[in-house]
């Protein structure tokens, strides 16, 4: 007999499918597989079957596409098969075997579901799966997520044996004189999960004879401690996360309160590729002077005086870029400038965006740049030079805006424009100006 009612309970309290789902099954002709689809078709369910043949086994994977076409027949469902050249795929991708088949597999499970409208995909997990896959976390390094296995349900791949061990699925196997197909290579140890398969869990098993119902009670305490982890970072992300503009700051008064603060800010700061030693650093720096900058593959973390500033890397920001005598716009990173010509003396008032320069002061080519270290200008107003840096902090300018805010820069090397902020002493129009050339920045969506 087939734990028919199990297998529905199961899927119920864990919201994996229901009486009316279409159900894409992925078997392999293993046993675990075929567990699962005698059990989908024990249950009167509407499942079709999807096998895989990645042609790394010769004849032994040709046996295994045939024996589950038969199985598929057996039960007159609908049967789906695709050959691979996994190896190839690995090659190009520079990836291992094994990764290049779960790769594989899981794009076509999905390219199925979409094209045939299958409410979920069945794969065939057990508890035993799931031990080995914290093991190989812990071995790894893991975090919580690593320590809860296999998920029942994770978007629309569902596990429906995960109510029973593997010795419970050879059980009915062979009570069920069910058939199937060996892979010789769940056999070999040269595989770091078979090597704890066959190595490791028996010895843990000598110490504990009940392994697998030890492991499903404490894997649904780290499902539970992990919901809770989920919902306390959700509540600190409405307390202390803010949108401003096209970055996000997050208050330090705050941040500096949580606790335990190495585990909750690295879940603050996870989804933007920050990693544990980078979190480590930043606590350190939490008490020390701003400017210190943080970087992400695509995000930069700046320690600010009064939060932190999340901001996208912008991968695209241009060097210097040229401005000829002529030219009626100009490109730069995310800035537009236009330029206009006048005959008539001309001042630009209460527009920060644009700047009115005498003509005659300009020396093409001009050049368009981000600030440097030992940058100056004339402030206007001001006869004596100022430091670029110590204009930026006397205006309280981040560090991550700073280099983004174009120079205008003369073909004698002098700052004529902080473009959005200030005119240089220098470069001003006067009574005598004859005729002005008016630059007006645009900031790009």
């Amino acid at each position: 007999m087939l734990p028919v009612k199990k297998f529905i309970e199961f899927a119920q309290q864990n919201n994996l499918f229901h009486a009316n789902s279409k159900i894409l099954a992925a078997v392999s002709g293993g046993i675990d597989s075929v567990v699962m689809a005698h059990l989908l078709k024990a249950a009167g369910l509407n499942f079709s079957i999807a096998h895989c043949n990645f042609q790394l086994r010769g004849d032994e994977a040709t046996r295994d596409q045939a024996f589950c076409n038969d199985l598929a027949q057996q039960f007159r469902v609908k049967f789906h098969t695709i050959n691979f050249d996994t190896s190839a795929y690995a090659t190009q991708n520079k990836i291992s075997i094994q990764m290049a088949a779960r790769d594989l597999r899981y794009q076509w499970f999905e390219q199925l579901r979409q094209q045939h409208g299958y409410d979920v995909i069945a794969l065939a997990h057990h508890q035993n799966d799931a031990i080995e896959t914290i093991l190989l976390n812990l071995t790894r390094g893991t975090g919580i997520a690593g320590l809860h296995g296999i998920l029942p349900r994770n978007g629309h791949l569902v596990r429906p044996l995960l109510f029973m061990g593997r010795d419970e699925v050879q059980e009915l196997m062979e009570q069920n004189g069910l058939k199937y197909v060996e892979d010789s290579s769940n056999a070999s140890t040269k595989y770091a999960r078979n090597k704890i398969r066959h190595d490791v869990i028996p010895k843990l098993k000598e110490l504990n004879p009940s392994l697998e119902k030890t492991f499903e009670n404490s894997l649904q305490h780290f499902r539970d401690m992990e919901l809770l982890l989920e919902l306390r970072v959700e509540e600190l992300k409405q307390e202390l996360f803010s949108e401003n503009g096209d970055e996000i700051q997050i208050a330090l008064s705050g941040l500096k309160k949580i606790e335990p603060k190495r585990l909750l800010l690295f879940k603050l700061l996870q989804e933007y590729g920050f990693n544990e030693t980078t979190v480590n650093d930043l606590i350190v720096s939490l008490d020390k002077h701003s400017g210190r900058v943080f970087e992400s593959e695509t995000y930069k973390l700046i320690l600010d005086r009064e939060r932190l500033i999340l901001t996208k890397k912008d991968m695209g920001q241009p060097q210097t870029v040229q401005l000829n005598e002529g030219d009626h716009e100009i490109i730069y990173g995310r800035y537009r400038i236009n330029v206009l010509h006048d005959d008539s003396p001309l001042i630009i008032k209460d527009n920060p965006l644009a700047v009115a320069i005498d003509s005659e002061l300009l020396i093409y080519p001009l050049t368009i740049r981000p600030w440097q270290q030992s940058d100056f200008f004339y402030t206007l107003g001001m006869k004596t030079r100022k430091k670029l840096s110590d204009f930026f902090i006397q205006q309280k300018i981040p560090l991550h805006k700073k280099s983004a805010i174009p120079l205008l820069v003369n073909g004698n090397g002098d700052i004529m424009w902080i473009a959005g902020h200030r005119l240089s002493e220098r470069y001003k129009v006067s009574a005598k100006t004859k005729k002005v050339t008016i630059f007006e920045l645009f900031k790009e969506p």
